[in-house]
């Protein structure tokens, strides 16, 4: 179950070497954006649930620390980064709690998409680092890229990210990814910024897809993007792109099948990086070959480069429940 549970460490962008906690199933969301990289969302739910237990979360947690630790590998964080969105789980709260004793960072990245409820605010509050997720704050536009539950409303979660902002004593980030075509109009732009001029982010991060998305769209091209990192630097004190590769320094737990599972459930890798992950281990080839053929990888491309990921079942995407 460990490798289920907990994958890496993976070279973060944000968090440097993190191990990733991964504690929704496949692929609960009360959203199913457009550029996700674990494709359409299986099951669209809005009600918190138990989905794992905590004392074997942290147990799984805790022994894959110790490998590590013995190893001499350096962790930066604990990151909740799962195969949905994080705050689902009611016992989130609980899991950061259990883990405080290791000693290490725990950070924690959502859509905010259930930040209005307070169970949740108060969940988040006991962690480090929080990312809230602000691609769009006119209702049309974040329909078109969030694609939402439809008992998901915008007022609420920009309220909640606000409530929330004012009650955490970590380190808040904000992240917004751009979608050519669709919230990367100047207007829209303006209007994010004076948005998160309110939140008072530690820093505001500009993004655009870096892995396959789940739908045939663009990333906002190079002049948007610098357009865009103006117009948050004129009300932002921290301003940062998220548009490079995070690198190839993914930590094997010596299984070379069950390290690729489980770091590609939720981070597809690229090609050379998995090459890499194979030779530390001195296996060849034929392993990725095989978990393709029985359905377990899949092989994507996206901008001129090749990516491996888990295959996810998807015979129903968007499918809402409560």
């Amino acid at each position: 179950m460990t490798s289920a549970l907990v994958y890496g460490p993976v070279p973060s962008r944000r968090l440097g070497r993190s191990l990733g906690i991964n504690n929704i199933p496949p692929k609960r969301c009360p959203y199913s954006c457009v550029y996700c990289q674990l494709g359409h969302t299986v099951d669209m739910q809005i009600r918190r649930n138990a989905f794992y237990q905590p004392l074997e979360l942290a147990r799984s947690v805790r022994e894959r620390v110790r490998q590590l630790r013995e190893q001499g590998d350096l962790i930066d964080y604990l990151a909740f980064v799962p195969d949905g969105e994080p705050t689902l789980d009611i016992n989130l709260g609980k899991e950061i709690e259990l883990l405080r004793a290791l000693g290490i960072k725990i950070a924690v990245i959502t859509n905010a998409s259930l930040v209005w409820h307070e169970d949740v605010q108060q969940d988040l509050q006991k962690a480090d680092w929080v990312c809230l997720k602000v691609d769009a704050v006119t209702p049309d536009i974040w329909h078109s890229i969030n694609s939402p539950h439809k008992k998901v409303k915008l007022d609420n979660i920009l309220e909640g990210i606000l409530g929330f902002a004012k009650l955490f004593q970590g380190e808040l980030t904000s992240e917004t990814m751009l979608i050519r075509g669709i919230n990367d109009s100047d207007g829209e732009i303006r209007k994010i910024a004076a948005f998160l001029a309110a939140l008072k982010p530690a820093k505001a991060y500009l993004a655009i897809p870096t892995r396959p998305p789940a739908e045939r769209i663009e990333p906002a091209t190079e002049q948007t993007l610098n357009t865009a990192y103006q117009a948050f630097s004129k009300k932002l004190s921290r301003v940062e792109y998220l548009i490079g590769y995070e690198g190839n320094a993914f930590t094997s737990t010596g299984n070379a099948v069950d390290d690729l599972l489980s770091i590609t459930a939720v981070h597809p890798m690229r090609e050379e990086a998995v090459m890499g992950l194979l030779d530390r281990l001195n296996k060849g080839w034929e392993i990725v070959q095989e978990l393709i053929d029985n359905g377990s990888l899949v092989k994507l491309e996206y901008q001129g480069k090749k990516f491996y990921a888990r295959k996810i079942l998807r015979e129903h995407p968007g499918k809402n429940t409560t």
